[in-house]
């Protein structure tokens, strides 16, 4: 728990900072006076005021926002002395510039903890495929487990090397948000390299939640079938099954993979009734039949299987790491597809092809902020990018209460030469208000649901 609210304020302070970081460096590089510069609301926690400078610096004591508050005629008499160095007699150019720093900051910072990550290297699961899903995308194409996939593309782009099982599992989210087939290049274990497609117009992606990689067919890299720890007075357990066991049947099915025993212990049931099975295990050598009665669990409104044991042994891993043109590289690459496949799932939300579900707000933000840092520092940088991307796009909408409906109304100023009138602005900010206040509670129930239903 203090880790998760720990991880939480970091991140939301973090990415609050640069953003209106953002805003202060470029209104000080336009000649325009800065007032406040605000990280939080509410109460001042701590102040400061540089020598010389006539920004006071705040820390407020709620960190769900930020503002900088700069010299403007709309808010309070500006001595004509200082009158040009004031918001809103700036050309339009400075303005636009001015409201576009904040979302670019975020922007700029995703870029940077992406090419981090990238310096750095990560140790990640090699694409080596476990065996797909029955009735899968994936069975269908003619995936049977323990292919390596050494290239993929989406749709009819050229095909790119699979560094990792990372690479593959960014790929297929791609491919089934945006409805696009997925072309792999993968080498099975015995035969010649052979080229498949994934059609992903099959899957109902309006949900981007955990069933989706079971839709696909694939939930995870190859790994061997072998029992890890099992839980006190568990199925397994119950049974005499023991850690490092290796499954190689149950009942009449040979056991190839960790993905393939999982299918199997969950599909062990009739109807709600778990279904006692003889396995066939190696253990230290030497060959032992066992029966096994799983425990039943309900799951997404059905009745699975349950051994009460880790299932699979790790897989194997790989080290991917970039140079240092080749990592940033890839890091503005990564920024600008998680960029654009944040927009089309918003899009798609507006017009019904995308579930409102998909929306997140704090809690489940605070939730994978405590998730990631629990797996070490280079995930917790992956979730801070994601983030600020996240933050970023949103800030870039057109509605009236956000970055992006300030450059609406400069828009609107170029075309027509003439600002948006005090009516118009005070009409769209009531109905910006109101949109952003209904995307919050839909955000808040989806994360009470999700959480806690």
């Amino acid at each position: 728990m203090l880790l998760t609210l720990v991880a939480f304020v970091v991140a939301l302070g973090l990415l609050i900072a640069v953003h209106e970081y953002g805003h202060y460096r470029v209104a000080v590089a336009c000649g325009v006076k800065v007032l406040r510069f605000s990280v939080g609301f509410g109460k001042p926690l701590f102040t400061w005021r540089p020598k010389g400078s006539p920004t006071e610096f705040v820390l407020g004591a709620f960190p769900l926002g930020g503002y900088v508050r700069m010299l403007d005629e709309r808010e309070a008499p500006v001595p004509a002395e200082e009158r040009h160095l004031a918001f809103n007699t700036q050309p339009l150019r400075a303005r636009a510039a001015i409201v576009a720093a904040g979302p670019i900051a975020n922007l700029l910072l995703a870029v940077l903890l992406y090419s981090i990550v990238n310096w750095n290297g990560v140790e990640e699961p090699k694409a080596v495929l476990a065996s797909p899903v029955a009735g899968s995308v994936a069975q269908a194409a003619g995936l049977r487990g323990g292919e390596l996939v050494q290239r993929a593309a989406l749709g009819s782009d050229e095909l790119e090397p699979v560094r990792s099982f990372e690479d593959l599992r960014w790929l297929l989210t791609r491919g089934a948000l945006e409805g696009e087939s997925v072309r792999l290049d993968v080498q099975p274990q015995s035969g010649a390299h052979r080229e498949l497609v994934l059609d992903m117009s099959k899957i109902d992606s309006r949900e981007a939640d955990a069933q989706l990689f079971r839709k696909i067919g694939i939930l995870g890299p190859w790994t061997r079938p072998v029992l890890g720890e099992v839980v006190a007075k568990g199925a397994a357990e119950r049974a005499g099954l023991q850690q490092g066991d290796v499954v190689l049947k149950i009942g009449s099915t040979e056991v190839v993979d960790g993905q393939q025993l999982r299918e199997l212990i969950r599909q062990s049931m009739r109807g709600t009734e778990p279904l006692s099975q003889p396995w066939l295990i190696n253990r230290a050598g030497s060959s032992l039949t066992l029966d096994v009665l799983p425990d039943a669990q309900p799951e997404l409104g059905a009745t699975v299987g349950r051994i009460g044991a880790y299932v699979g042994a790790p897989p194997e891993f790989v080290t991917v790491e970039y140079g240092v043109l080749e990592g940033f590289w890839t890091g503005v690459v990564k920024t600008w597809d998680v960029s654009l496949l944040t927009l089309k799932m918003m899009g798609r939300m507006v017009i019904g092809e995308a579930s409102l579900k998909n929306l997140s707000g704090p809690l489940t933000i605070a939730d994978y902020a405590g998730r990631s840092a629990s797996l070490g520092l280079t995930q917790y940088l992956v979730f801070l990018a994601l983030i600020s991307v996240s933050l970023g796009v949103l800030n870039l909408l057109p509605l009236p209460v956000l970055d992006g409906g300030h450059l609406m109304y400069y828009l609107w100023e170029g075309v027509t030469g003439k600002q948006v009138s005090d009516a118009w602005l005070e009409r769209l900010q009531r109905g910006g208000v109101a949109v952003l206040l209904l995307m919050m509670s839909i955000a808040l129930f989806n994360d009470i649901t999700r959480l806690f239903g």
